[in-house]
C-alpha cells in the first residue's frame, strides 16, 4: 500500500542496516498546542507499544477501543478526521486496512506519515495457509508450503487462479514486536530530537522486556513434553507457532469469517484431540466456546480443559483504562501454551 511519504520506506531500510533516520529527513510535524506529535494506531498492540515508547510526548489516538475486531472494522467520519490530520499514523496494512488508502490519497496533513506494518516486516510477513483438517472457506487463498505442517487436501477448493492472501496478525510475534518497535523509536526520535534520548532510552528498555519474554517463551516451549496445539477456533497465531516451531490444528485460518464447524471438521479435530494425547483445546478471547464444547463431547476423553489465547483484536478502552498491555497479554498468552503443551 502506498506511503504518505517516502520517509518511512527510507527509515526502515536505514534501520535494519543498523543506522539512523536523522530529524533532516522528516518535514515540519503539526504539533499539538501541548508541542506533542499527534500519532494515531489503529490495534491495540500498535498504541501499547507506541506509549512505551514515546510516552507523555505523543498525543496518542487508539481507533479500535470499541472492541471491535481488526476483520469487522470500519472507520468513521470522526476517524478519518483523525487519521488524516495527524502527524503519525500506523496500520497492520493487509487487507482488513483496505480503507487505509485512500484515506491516505485525502489526508489533510500533507507531511502525514504512514507506518505500514506489514510493509515494514516485508519477508516477515507470511501468507496464510490451511493445514490438515481445517475448514476452508471461499474466500481463502493458496498458501506458502514453507511450513511443516501437512497441507490439507484442497481438491473441493479451486484457488489456482486466486492471490495469495498474506496473514495480518504481525504482532503475534514478539520478534516482530521487537523489530517494530525498534523502527518506530526512530521515527520518534527524528520528528522529536530534543527528545531522541528519552525515546531511544525507553525503547531500549521495553525492546528488552520483550526480548526477555521472547526467550522465556523458548525455554518453556524448549521444555514441554508436546510440541503441538490445537484450537477449535479461527487460528491467528501463526507467527506465535512459527517462532518457536510449534504444530498446530485448527478449525479456520486466522481471517476466515466462519463461525460454524462442519461434521468433518469437529470430527478430526475430536480424532486428533485424542490421537495427540491433547488435555487442553483453544479458543480465541471472545469465543462463544461451542466448537471447543463440541469437540471435547465427541472425543473419547472428556475432561479436556477449554483455554484462551488472546489475540488481542478486540480490546477495549475499558481494559486499556484497567491496565491492559501487550506484555501481559503475551505473558498471559505464555502460561496458557505451558498447560496447553504439559
Amino acid at each position: 500500500m502506498k506511503k504518505k511519504l517516502l520517509l518511512s520506506l527510507v527509515c526502515f531500510s536505514l534501520i535494519f542496516a543498523g543506522t539512523f533516520c536523522f530529524a533532516a529527513e522528516v518535514k515540519n510535524p503539526a504539533f499539538t498546542k501541548a508541542g506533542k506529535i499527534k500519532v494515531v494506531t489503529t490495534i491495540f498492540p500498535i498504541y501499547d507499544w507506541v506509549k512505551n515508547i514515546a510516552g507523555e510526548n505523543v498525543d496518542l489516538t487508539y481507533l479500535l477501543e470499541g472492541g471491535v475486531d481488526l476483520h469487522s472494522w470500519q472507520p468513521s467520519a470522526q476517524d478519518m478526521v483523525k487519521i488524516t490530520t495527524s502527524d503519525v499514523f500506523i496500520y497492520v496494512g493487509g487487507e482488513s486496512d483496505a480503507w487505509a488508502e485512500n484515506a491516505l490519497k485525502n489526508a489533510m496533513n500533507k507531511d502525514l506519515i504512514a507506518v505500514n506494518l506489514m510493509d515494514m516486516l516485508a519477508d516477515k510477513v507470511r501468507t496464510e495457509e490451511i493445514v490438515e483438517g481445517m475448514q476452508a472457506a471461499e474466500h481463502d487463498h493458496d498458501h506458502d508450503d514453507d511450513h511443516e505442517h501437512d497441507i490439507a487436501d484442497d481438491s473441493e477448493h479451486d484457488h489456482d487462479d486466486e492471490e495469495e492472501e498474506y496473514d495480518e496478525h504481525v504482532w503475534l510475534s514478539l520478534k516482530n514486536a521487537a523489530a517494530v518497535c525498534d523502527g518506530l523509536s526512530e521515527i520518534f526520535c527524528s520528528l522529536l530530537p530534543s527528545k531522541a534520548d528519552t525515546i531511544r532510552s525507553s525503547a531500549g528498555a521495553y525492546i528488552k522486556k520483550l526480548s526477555d519474554l521472547d526467550k522465556e517463551y523458548e525455554r518453556t516451549i524448549k521444555n514441554s513434553k508436546k510440541k503441538v496445539i490445537l484450537v477449535a477456533d479461527r487460528f491467528p497465531f501463526r507467527y506465535l507457532v512459527d517462532d518457536y516451531d510449534l504444530d498446530y490444528y485448527a478449525a479456520f485460518v486466522g481471517c476466515s469469517a466462519e463461525t460454524e464447524a462442519s461434521f468433518k471438521t469437529v470430527a478430526f479435530l475430536s480424532g486428533k484431540s485424542d490421537e495427540l494425547g491433547l488435555n487442553v483445546i483453544l479458543v480465541m478471547e471472545k469465543s462463544d466456546k461451542k466448537i471447543a464444547d463440541t469437540v471435547i463431547k465427541n472425543s473419547r476423553k472428556k475432561d479436556k480443559k477449554i483455554m484462551t489465547l488472546d489475540s488481542m483484536q478486540s480490546v477495549t478502552a475499558k481494559q486499556v483504562a484497567d491496565g491492559a498491555s501487550y506484555y501481559e497479554i503475551m505473558k498471559e498468552n505464555l502460561a496458557v501454551l505451558k498447560k496447553a503443551l504439559n
